[in-house]
């Protein structure tokens, strides 16, 4: 499905729309995220480094912001009609935080460094901040996940482990 998605993303902003821009903006897309853009940058036929460097980028922009403000985007949408969805996300995420509760930081890297479905920077971020991690300590966690998990993904969707193995 995610394929499929990416996919048509593509095709709708090819041509029209810079492929370093396209890489960048689906990589701050939930769910796609870093994974997403980087099979978007295949699609575009891209360089392996300038798309690492614009998935891990773009993946990395809106974390800060999640640390930062999602409990309190959370309050603000319970207090306003929108508690279901603020519930919904909530147990939803922590649902997948047992890890991060067991490990800290090192959890919360593996989380976000194991590229599977489900997790990610954007989970993580919201797993951290709703476990009240402070900013500071789960931001370079995070940021080394990025970097881990766009490496694997990079390495195999552009074709450079079957080369190595």
């Amino acid at each position: 499905m995610a394929e499929s998605l990416v996919q048509s993303i593509v095709d709708v902003c090819a041509g029209n729309v810079p492929q370093q821009l396209i890489v960048f903006i689906v990589s701050m897309i939930p769910v796609l995220e870093l994974r997403g853009s980087i099979l978007a940058a295949g699609f575009l036929k891209m360089e392996f480094l300038p798309a690492y460097a614009l998935a891990v980028f773009g993946n990395m922009l809106p974390i800060p912001f999640i640390l930062l403000f999602m409990e309190k985007i959370f309050a603000w949408m319970k207090r306003n009609r929108l508690k279901n969805v603020a519930v919904w996300f909530e147990n939803r995420a922590m649902k997948r935080s047992g890890q991060i509760k067991k490990y800290g930081r090192v959890g919360l890297f593996l989380f976000v460094a194991v590229p599977l479905p489900g997790t990610g920077a954007w989970t993580g971020s919201l797993i951290a901040a709703l476990l009240r991690m402070r900013p500071k300590d789960a931001l370079p966690w995070i940021f080394l996940g990025v970097l881990t998990a766009g490496l694997a993904v990079s390495l195999l969707a552009f074709g450079i482990i079957k080369q190595v193995v």
